[in-house]
């Protein structure tokens, strides 16, 4: 096995907690890097989830696909809709 270096430039402070954390679990940089690599290609992905901290509320999806209230029923319709109705 050929072995490969990676130059990162990170923010020392960050490194130092980095470490830190790293030497808690019994292991150096090297370790932990590989270890999010062979993640990385076992997910085949980010192998956590990367999200925004918003502190504005998300929009919510209207019901429906938002199609509620714009369906019409044509005038000649007289089948009953129990059933479509407990489906929606």
């Amino acid at each position: 096995m050929s072995l490969s270096n990676i130059n990162v430039r990170v923010d020392s402070g960050l490194k130092d907690q980095a470490q830190q954390t790293f030497s808690a679990l019994g292991m150096d940089m090297t370790t932990a890097i590989n270890i999010f690599l062979r993640q990385t290609i076992r997910v085949k992905g980010i192998p956590f989830p990367i999200i925004v901290d918003s502190i504005e509320p998300v929009a919510k999806k209207p019901k429906s696909g938002g199609w509620e209230g714009k369906i019409r029923m044509a005038p000649d319709f007289d089948a009953p809709l129990d059933d479509f109705k407990e489906y929606m």
